[in-house]
């Protein structure tokens, strides 16, 4: 194909993102693939960190983690999935906050 193999060898993270406080609803069920920076090195004048990799800042969305791996393979990447973590969900009750409980003591100043 005449692709250098250091870039057609590179390694790729397949993850879902986490939802943001401020977006719960969204993006909930898309894939993402994230490329490894290759070659980084720091700006000695403005003492920022470069790159000459063009595709550092490329983030692929997939709507599935199939078809997040199919490309993978597809393009000769070297993968490894993320599997998301599943939030806990726990039942909040209010009147919870006023048992009784004999381990804890509740002291409230009112001064």
């Amino acid at each position: 194909t005449g692709v250098p193999p250091e870039i057609s060898r590179r390694g790729v993270r397949i993850y879902r993102p986490a939802r943001t406080a401020t977006q719960q609803g969204s993006n909930k069920d898309l894939w993402r693939i994230d490329f490894d920076v290759q070659q980084r090195w720091e700006n000695k004048l403005m003492g920022w960190s470069s790159s000459g990799d063009p595709v550092q800042a490329a983030k692929i969305e997939f709507k599935t983690r199939d078809d997040a791996i199919m490309f993978a393979e597809r393009q000769g990447y070297d993968y490894w999935v993320e599997e998301p973590k599943e939030p806990k969900f726990r039942k909040k009750v209010y009147a919870d906050n006023f048992t009784y409980s004999a381990d804890k003591l509740r002291m409230i100043r009112t001064k």
